[in-house]
């Protein structure tokens, strides 16, 4: 288990971390980029990851861990139950998620192709 105070200081642990409303939810970002969101009436926490790392989240338990249930969740959006999930795991994917964030999508012009 891990609380919402916990949740939040390991989520602004980060470098460049800021806290923001989203909607009625608190959300984590940097580079303006949102990682991690909250619902603390929920007791709830979305974290932003890949496809592929998503699947190895919710091989722990698909009733703690599981895909957003739409198009987000496709995407790698993760709802994660505070009330029953080990710091340690939100902690691997809290920093999973902010280092997406942080390293960005290559632009276009940065791209090359091989030939």
């Amino acid at each position: 288990m891990i609380s919402i105070t916990s949740f939040r200081e390991l989520a602004l642990s980060f470098p460049a971390t800021t806290e923001q409303p989203h909607f009625e939810l608190s959300s984590f970002r940097v580079n303006n980029k949102i990682f991690a969101t909250l619902d603390i009436k929920n007791q709830r926490a979305c974290i932003m990851l890949t496809p592929i790392d998503q699947s190895v989240f919710i091989v722990f338990d698909k009733e703690v861990v599981y895909p957003v249930p739409n198009k987000w969740g496709k995407s790698g959006a993760t709802y994660f139950e505070l009330k029953k999930v080990s710091k340690s795991m939100v902690n691997d994917a809290l920093k999973t998620a902010y280092q997406k964030k942080l390293a960005g999508k290559p632009s276009a012009s940065k791209t090359v192709i091989k030939k």
